[in-house]
């Protein structure tokens, strides 16, 4: 059996023509949608669910529900995510019922229950088989069933949907075309020929997008690829530089984030843009925001609330809110329970505000416990630090969470014991180690050696240039009088 195969129009229509009459004639309603018709099993005969009872039909179709979930822990997603990954799922959970309803034909005909080893003998082995066909792109599969993966080297023609499609669903003939002749076009350059380029691809060329990152896109998000040009992705494009973007940047954000050329301008984008600003995102900073997370755009307002309303509950204002958001929008990426409250419970245990280091260095939040957190905590305190001096430390300074050990603070820390300072010079300017140690520290330290004066750790290096040389002209000259 070949999973997931692409076929005629004619043979989709008579395979799934007789289960859709049947159907519609039953008072349960159940339905198929016609977008279903990309992929199938390919296993012979017709289908009819005239004699399946509707409590019968739920039965089936929330066992076959528990069989994906189960199968897609045993592939490496832990439970909670499998879970998420189910609810954008319906459509291959559906596909998976109607291939029940077509492997044990014969059993509904005379109105005999499958049991759940039954359900479970003609699923488990068909999910393997797609396993074995899409490889890593297996999960990404079933998301975007039934649209089939865009594979590099494919000779495959994309069939295009009934036209009955909405717009949101519909695959227009240009976003066909284009992709049958990129794809001609990827071949045509093999063997020297220059064939005219599809509009997709001339378009997005021409905004400085390279043509193997078109590719990697598609490869990534195949769905990009039956975007209308002009009822899309040209409209998004030119919102974004209307916003202040420049040309250059949007094959980066679109690189980033495919998913936002299918977004609607009026329905969601503006919209959600509406919604954040009212959170206090800085609507001057809409560029630099889009740019560093194009994605913020595209989560729906139920994340980005649930996100919002765990700041509040740590202690965060409307404010620094707003500010939080503008100035590091990823951080709406992170789970609520499986990232930011672990990582506000470890900051606080060791006497850290989670609020103050998530205002200050929200970065932090997006660390590893285990991998980055703990080794500098723990770095501080083999050093001689009490941790009541490092919680000070860290809570004027987050971003000490964001240093390497071994790359930063371990050579700087060496560094600094040469330079005659008490440790708790450290605890009162913690930012000593977020300046360049072969820039600015060492520069900067042997000039006021060589001078024979003392400046606090402070005053050495967050002065600028002209404020340094002045103080340090001060304290010469104030010496030299005293002697």
């Amino acid at each position: 059996m070949k999973a997931f195969s692409l076929f005629g129009m004619s043979d989709t229509l008579s395979l799934f023509g007789a289960a859709s009459s049947s159907i519609s004639s039953h008072r349960t309603q159940l339905s198929f949608p016609q977008r279903l018709f990309f992929c199938r099993a390919e296993i012979d005969g017709s289908v009819s669910l005239v004699n399946v009872p509707p409590n019968l039909l739920l039965a089936e179709r929330e066992e076959a529900k528990a069989v994906l979930h189960m199968f897609l822990t045993s592939q490496g997603l832990n439970r909670l995510n499998a879970s998420r990954k189910m609810k954008k799922l319906d459509l291959f959970v559906d596909h998976l019922l109607l291939r029940l309803h077509t492997v044990y034909k014969t059993r509904y005909l005379v109105g005999r229950e499958l049991t759940t080893p039954e359900i479970r003998d003609a699923l488990i082995p068909y999910l393997n088989e797609l396993v074995d066909e899409h490889g890593d792109d297996f999960v990404e599969v079933l998301e975007y069933f039934p649209i089939p993966l865009v594979k590099e080297k494919s000779e495959e023609i994309v069939q295009k949907p009934p036209s009955n499609e909405t717009e949101s669903s519909t695959v227009p003939d240009s976003s066909l075309e284009s992709t049958t002749n990129l794809k001609k076009q990827t071949r045509a350059n093999n063997i020297g020929e220059t064939p005219n380029l599809p509009p997709h691809v001339v378009y997005l060329e021409e905004l400085g997008m390279e043509r193997e990152v078109i590719k990697e896109v598609i490869r990534k998000f195949p769905a990009f690829a039956y975007y209308s040009l002009e009822g899309k992705i040209k409209p998004v494009v030119e919102f974004l530089l209307d916003l202040g973007i420049s040309k250059s940047d949007i094959p980066v954000i679109i690189s980033k984030r495919p998913q936002l050329c299918g977004i609607s301008l009026t329905e969601n984008l503006i919209p959600t843009m509406a919604f954040l600003e009212d959170l206090g995102v800085d609507k001057k900073k809409w560029a630099k925001v889009i740019y560093r997370f194009p994605a913020l755009l595209t989560y729906s307002r139920s994340k980005l609330q649930s996100t919002v309303d765990y700041f509040y509950e740590i202690g965060l204002s409307s404010q620094d809110v707003g500010k939080v958001l503008t100035r590091y929008p990823s951080i709406i990426s992170y789970s609520v329970e499986e990232k930011l409250r672990p990582t506000a419970e470890y900051i606080q245990s060791i006497g850290v505000n989670p609020a103050v280091l998530m205002s200050r260095c929200p970065q932090a939040f997006g660390l590893s416990i285990e991998a980055s957190l703990k080794p500098v905590t723990e770095f501080f305190l083999q050093k001689g630090y009490h941790i009541a001096d490092f919680a000070l430390m860290a809570s004027r300074y987050g971003a000490l969470y964001t240093f390497s050990v071994e790359d930063n603070l371990l050579p700087k820390w060496e560094y600094f014991l040469t330079m005659d300072y008490p440790k708790t010079e450290l605890v009162k300017f913690p930012q000593y180690f977020g300046y360049s140690l072969e820039e600015r520290i060492k520069p900067r330290h042997e000039i006021v050696k060589e001078s024979a004066v003392r400046l606090l750790l402070n005053q050495v290096l967050s002065l600028s240039d002209e404020d340094f040389y002045k103080l340090l002209k001060r304290k010469v000259k104030k010496k030299n009088a005293c002697a």
